[in-house]
């Protein structure tokens, strides 16, 4: 237990505010998708390919978060990793050809997969100190962070469409946010202690379907990011002005229901809260595509924002249990599928339509729940993780 509970309060706030601070920077670029496309000539394989590259950085990256969270522990990444996520808006911005977006994109794949990991373990000491549920509430900001982004950049397309105004304003913000960050992380974290060995080690078949898990949820939850707001103008109709809508429906859902999902894990516990939501969202978001327009978009969008609230809680908080090798694994497979999803999606778009790559988000939420039944999933009320 901390000795002080301003403390705590402190240490809350700071990890929340790294939270919320991947939530907005991921949402704010992804937002923007359509002028991006716009202002470098892209077809839907090319913004694909745009997002491969940032899946590939977050994918390959894991033997570097692996030594580096070893090395120099959960705090030195995370003050690593902010510096290139607030560069890389700024950048994106004002890149003059499509080679140069897609190295940008490579680079900012790999410091979300740092920041993402390393946040993470800090929200599992969290609980360990102060012996209290929180992974779900510090997931809310994550969502609250990409609503904001959306609220954000509606906000700034009523004034301008320019891109470097738009990125250069969320710098600022991303700059606000590190300050609350001072003083409250944790020095308990990942790093690794005198003598013990750092070597790769083959992942065991829970923490395979634990990943997997999280790699389909994390596939359903980026896509909202990455397509909602041109599905909503190239195929249910909607305005520019509304297309961010898509991400704000989603971010609203999730916010509320992880506000609430720590009390869902204590009541159905975690395998059910985890399977179920992979069906609402998989089954919400497919009758939506059937029906097509704005209305019904919105509402499936809402169906994935409801079910995917509380899979990466409690499947972060599974992967801590098990200790500091497994929640790293889990936590890059949980970032590939977040920044490797969208662009099969786009793939599948330029192959078909838009139509069918929403669909492929559909079934990936029907794996989540697949999955969900392959785990053998502890009690909320078991011993904490130890990191």
């Amino acid at each position: 237990m901390f000795g002080f509970h301003s403390q705590w309060f402190k240490s809350k706030v700071s990890i929340g505010a790294l939270f919320f601070f991947l939530g907005f920077q991921y949402a704010t670029w992804g937002a923007r998708l359509p002028a991006i496309k716009e202002h470098l000539g892209l077809d839907a394989a090319q913004v694909g390919m745009l997002l491969l590259a940032c899946g590939l950085g977050a994918a390959l990256s894991f033997p570097l978060v692996a030594m580096m969270m070893n090395r120099l522990g959960s705090c030195r990444v995370i003050y690593l990793s902010v510096i290139v996520l607030g560069v890389f808006l700024p950048m994106l911005a004002w890149v003059p050809n499509y080679p140069i977006a897609i190295f940008a994109m490579f680079c900012d794949g790999v410091a979300c997969a740092l920041l993402n990991a390393a946040m993470n373990a800090q929200g599992a000491a969290l609980e360990v100190k102060s012996q209290q549920n929180t992974m779900s509430k510090l997931h809310a900001t994550f969502s609250f962070g990409a609503l904001f982004a959306a609220m954000f950049s509606s906000g700034v397309m009523y004034f301008t469409a320019n891109l470097s105004a738009h990125f250069i304003g969320a710098l600022v913000v991303l700059l606000l946010l590190m300050f609350f960050t001072r003083g409250g992380l944790l020095g308990e974290d990942m790093k690794a202690s005198k003598g013990e060995s750092t070597r790769f080690r083959l992942p065991s078949r829970f923490t395979l379907c634990i990943g997997f898990a999280l790699f389909f949820g994390t596939i359903t939850e980026g896509s909202m990011n990455d397509w909602s707001a041109l599905y909503l103008v190239e195929n249910a109709g909607a305005s520019a002005k509304i297309a961010p809508m898509g991400i704000a429906v989603v971010s609203i859902m999730m916010v509320l229901a992880r506000l609430f999902a720590d009390g869902w894990r204590i009541r159905w516990g975690d395998g059910r809260v985890v399977m179920w939501g992979g069906v609402l969202a998989s089954f919400g978001l497919a009758f939506a595509l059937l029906l097509g327009g704005v209305v019904p978009a919105l509402t499936g969008f809402a169906c994935v924002g409801l079910g995917m609230a509380a899979v990466t809680p409690c499947i972060y908080v599974a992967a801590a249990k098990k200790g500091p090798d497994t929640l790293t694994l889990v936590a890059s497979m949980g970032e590939t599928g977040l920044l490797a999803g969208p662009p099969v999606i786009g793939l599948i778009s330029n192959a078909s339509s838009l139509v069918w790559g929403m669909g492929f988000v559909a079934l990936s939420a029907g794996l989540v729940s697949l999955f969900a039944t392959r785990i053998r999933w502890s009690s909320s009320k078991d011993s904490e993780p130890k990191i």
